[in-house]
């Protein structure tokens, strides 16, 4: 493993719903370790989980979620996708919130950030070369 990021929320399910409705990701309860006291579900999508330099997990959030629409904590993660505009609509029709609408970088791409809808923001793009 190279990478694990871990995503804190307070409605595991809801949030499941959201990244799998939002960026296609499933989800695999982890059992072992104490896991299931924690409500700890590995994802698995393209590029990431068992057999790829990155791995994440979502997670029941240990204590107060943050003020909805607070300053960003922590790192953002962003994730490539086909078409920012699509996703950050999508995002916004699955209970998502808008932090930065989808803009225009030159020679990057396009990107947007949102929040998930449990306190957490997080971007996409679509870099120069796949638009």
């Amino acid at each position: 493993m190279a990478a694990h990021f871990e995503i804190h929320v307070n409605d595991v399910a809801r949030a499941k719903r959201f990244y799998g409705d939002v960026l296609g990701w499933r989800f695999a309860a982890m059992d072992e370790a104490g896991g299931d006291e924690i409500e700890y579900h590995l994802v698995d999508a393209d590029g990431i989980g068992d057999g790829h330099a990155l791995t994440g997990g979502l997670m029941r959030r240990m204590g107060d979620g943050p003020a909805p629409g607070g300053p960003i904590r922590g790192c953002t993660l962003t994730f490539a996708v086909a078409d920012v505009d699509a996703t950050y609509a999508k995002a916004l029709e699955n209970g998502g919130a808008e932090a930065l609408p989808p803009t225009d970088y030159p020679g990057i791409g396009r990107a947007a950030y949102c929040e998930d809808g449990e306190g957490n923001v997080f971007g996409i793009i679509t870099t120069a070369g796949e638009r």
